[in-house]
């Protein structure tokens, strides 16, 4: 095919792209949207009890999940009327089961005998959090909690002044809250935006593991690949209708010679 109709059906083909493109990516960018705020809530952090993991003021991404999903290692939303009764963010250090005790000969945390090696304790580069190499111990004052089932056991990452289940040892559970006083699992520091909270390797032989990652990388990634669709589908169309019609032209241009 030559000649004008041949410009005209690439103009054609070139808006079916583009409103191709963009439909697919308005679904996309809405569905990833949409799944986001059903799964995810965001809060915001009022203390530096879980420095440097989280600092205050840090808007957080925390995946709605049950109680029963959690594991050890986990940085959680909770509410408890005995710490206070309004969301407070610690992480899981000790399940039912568990006798949790601190510090060894190490000055490491230990569950069930052993001992945790806990990198979140301290800033990237920083020196050990244990005093085995002159580091300070994983909590300033020795503790034991036998954790009763159902029950989590928590502490602050910054052990120093974060007030957790060690102020809570002699109320009944030992400083421990029920699997049900969970709200959310913080996933993401969304700002500012310093990424994923991973899942400590330190807890992963334990029986239950460690949880899986959350949904959140997927549905930024639908968001973006839908942003990406929508521009480029948007810019893709005028181009083709111009394209097309600057081939008109030259062939009107020849044709008149």
């Amino acid at each position: 095919m030559s000649g004008p109709g041949r410009h005209d059906g690439r103009g054609r083909l070139g808006n079916t792209l583009s409103n191709l493109a963009v439909a697919v990516g308005c679904v996309l960018f809405l569905g990833g949207f949409a799944w986001g705020a059903v799964v995810y809530k965001p809060y915001t952090v009022p203390t530096d009890s879980m420095a440097p993991t989280v600092n205050a003021g840090d808007r957080v991404l925390a995946e709605r999940v049950d109680g029963g999903d959690v594991r050890r290692g986990d940085v959680v939303v909770f509410t408890d009327s005995t710490w206070g009764d309004v969301p407070m963010v610690k992480r899981v250090v000790g399940v039912g089961g568990d006798k949790v005790a601190c510090c060894d000969k190490d000055g490491r945390l230990t569950v069930n005998g052993e001992p945790v090696e806990e990198p979140y304790l301290r800033a990237e580069g920083a020196s050990s959090p244990t005093s085995a190499d002159g580091g300070s111990p994983a909590s300033p004052q020795d503790f034991t909690a036998d954790v009763p089932e159902g029950q989590l056991f928590l502490l602050g990452d910054e052990r120093s002044t974060s007030l957790d289940s060690r102020v809570h040892l002699g109320d009944p559970g030992q400083g421990s809250v029920p699997r049900s006083a969970v709200q959310a699992r913080v996933d993401a520091v969304a700002w500012p935006m310093d990424g994923m909270i991973g899942r400590p390797q330190a807890f992963a032989a334990m029986p239950g593991g460690v949880s899986s990652e959350g949904p959140l990388p997927s549905q930024a990634g639908a968001l973006v690949v839908g942003v990406v669709l929508i521009l480029g589908g948007a810019a893709y169309g005028p181009l083709a209708a111009r394209s097309a019609r600057s081939g008109r032209q030259q062939k009107v241009s020849t044709d008149a010679h």
